[in-house]
């Protein structure tokens, strides 16, 4: 929507809008722009805190995830020995006669990816999940 031909040009607020959409509309059109799909992973990284500590022989990543069950979350390797941790936050479903009249917790997907170090033994990768952590 071009905010111009409604004659809302002089409002800061609309001049904003109005580049923030024009941006959105070129970055369309520029093949190497970042997808939908990046985009959300992005997103997805961003909601996901992780700290990671080095032992002598040995790292943990730990990464906060209240309210899934292990079978909720994914650990695996990728090419070129990225570890990737992912999975998804349900929403429980309603149940009759009640409503949510707030809904602050996140839900959705949550990934993060590590590279981790060349001489990595991905084979000894073990996953525990203790109290959502």
């Amino acid at each position: 929507m071009d905010f111009r031909i409604v004659g809302l040009d002089d409002s800061p607020l609309f001049n904003t809008l109005q580049h923030m959409m024009d941006l959105s509309e070129d970055t369309e059109k520029i093949p190497n722009a970042p997808s939908k799909v990046y985009v959300r992973d992005a997103k997805a990284m961003a909601a996901t805190p992780a700290d990671i500590k080095e032992y002598p022989k040995s790292y943990a990543f730990i990464v906060d995830m209240p309210g899934l069950k292990s079978g909720d979350i994914k650990v695996q390797v990728e090419d070129d020995n990225v570890l990737l941790i992912s999975g998804e936050r349900k929403r429980e479903e309603e149940k009759e006669g009640a409503k949510y009249i707030r809904m602050e917790r996140r839900v959705g997907k949550f990934m993060r990816k590590f590279t981790l170090p060349e001489n990595a033994n991905t084979d000894a990768i073990s996953a525990v999940c203790q109290d959502g952590v």
